[in-house]
């Protein structure tokens, strides 16, 4: 047990840094250019950031899912996978400096997205490499590979800062780090390439691994990982797109500072459920029926009620402190944070039972209810937006993250629990210890 806390502490102090990194710069970066500019490069770095899942295609998840039912002999889906995000990396590129050439009015834009294009594929890396972590049961280098690219994003806007840079310069700075990211991610990735890398809960290979995966198999077998990726990051970045191209960039630039302290908090569950318990979620379902139970019944009302503990402090911190951090011409943004907030607690207990779907053998079923519930947020914005403006934006965001909580519990409770007895906190208690040997 006291592994599982050390694994986690490590992982929830990685992401704390995440997040006060990721805060740092838009309070600097908003402080250093004009709001234009400011909504320019933030906009730019959303829709960039729209494209990531597509770049890694879910073989981040797909790996967690097959080395957790195949053991060693997953390794044959390795070298397909890692094609086809260079294909998907290669094809999204090219597409996105298309994007940034089509800005011919605008140089600083147009340069802007073009270097950014270059965060696409050091998320993909970065995705990647948690994955290969996770399963070799290396939390303290997953947490640092992790923390390491947004400190360099602080040091480059502090020299924005510091010398007066233009947006430009902001992004090629971006690029930079998103270079050396990369560089480190397939360092990292050498042991696991090579197919000798010990997995953590599995016993040693007793043969080869069999022959590879056909890459069409692996597009079949990630596309649903793809889309529910894709869905989770329409809810995070659509809302200040669909704002710039509504009410213009500096609407946008007022809407992106609170959602970012919405995409850090949003860091919790995902160190939780994606990064540390996926993975040991996938061997339970095969193995152990008592332990997937345990999670429903106290990993989705737990995540609930810490949701609605750090909703209160983020909406009650939020109004003070946002002005004061940002200036005057960012005041609305802290009466935005506080309706988003609203959507914390839904996130939480929404992200604990739908890594029960991914796990049980319903991911598409999962993919389908985050479509519905992605479906909802485009409607919600196509009528919230243009007649309340950014409030409507941040009450479209809480909307349907409500809708898809109940659609996440309401599949989990008929399809994974069934008519199970639900564990007792007596059974829990009697469980932890025999369980942390094979958890940790």
């Amino acid at each position: 047990m006291t592994r599982v806390l050390g694994h986690l502490g490590m992982l929830g102090l990685s992401q704390v840094g995440v997040t006060v990194a990721a805060f740092a710069t838009q309070i600097v970066l908003a402080r250093s250019l004009p709001p234009a500019a400011f909504g320019t490069f933030t906009a730019a770095l959303a829709v960039v950031s729209l494209t990531a899942p597509l770049a890694v295609f879910g073989v981040s998840e797909l790996w967690l899912q097959r080395f957790g039912q195949e053991g060693e002999r997953a390794y044959r889906w390795v070298r397909p996978s890692l094609r086809l995000v260079l294909i998907a990396c290669v094809l999204l590129v090219a597409g996105t400096l298309a994007w940034s050439g089509a800005e011919m009015h605008d140089p600083a834009e147009g340069g802007v997205r073009a270097l950014l294009a270059s965060v696409v594929v050091a998320q993909a890396g970065l995705a990647l490499v948690a994955s290969v972590q996770q399963l070799r049961g290396a939390y303290a280098g997953l947490s640092a590979l992790q923390a390491a690219p947004h400190l360099g994003r602080v040091l480059v806007v502090l020299a924005v800062w510091l010398f007066g840079f233009s947006v430009v310069v902001a992004a090629a700075g971006y690029a930079l780090v998103a270079l050396l990211t990369v560089v480190a991610c397939a360092v990292v990735m050498r042991p696991f390439l090579r197919g000798d890398m010990p997995l953590e809960g599995h016993a040693a290979a007793t043969g080869p691994p069999g022959p590879a995966v056909p890459v069409t198999a692996v597009a079949r077998a990630a596309t649903p990982f793809v889309l529910g990726n894709v869905f989770y990051l329409l809810g995070i970045y659509l809302g200040t797109v669909t704002v710039a191209e509504v009410r213009g960039p500096e609407a946008a630039a007022v809407l992106s500072v609170p959602m970012s302290v919405l995409t850090a908090v949003y860091l919790v569950p995902r160190v939780v459920f994606q990064q540390y318990f996926l993975a040991k979620l996938h061997r339970w379902s095969q193995t152990d029926r008592g332990a997937i139970l345990m999670a429903y019944r106290y990993g989705g009302t737990g995540m609930f009620v810490l949701g609605v503990v750090i909703a209160a402090l983020v909406a009650l911190g939020g109004m003070p402190v946002l002005p004061f951090l940002l200036g005057r011409e960012y005041a609305e943004s802290a009466a935005v944070l506080a309706v988003l907030a609203l959507a914390i607690p839904f996130r939480f207990a929404g992200a604990a039972v739908a890594s029960l779907l991914t796990s049980g053998g319903l991911l598409r079923r999962k993919v389908a209810y985050q479509g519905v519930g992605a479906l909802v947020f485009l409607v919600a914005l196509a009528v919230a937006t243009p007649l309340w403006g950014i409030m409507g934006a941040a009450a479209a965001t809480v909307a349907a993250e409500i809708v898809l909580c109940v659609l996440f519990w309401t599949a989990v409770r008929r399809r994974v629990v069934g008519d199970a007895e639900l564990p007792s906190w007596h059974d829990l208690r009697q469980r932890l210890p025999r369980r942390a040997p094979r958890a940790s």
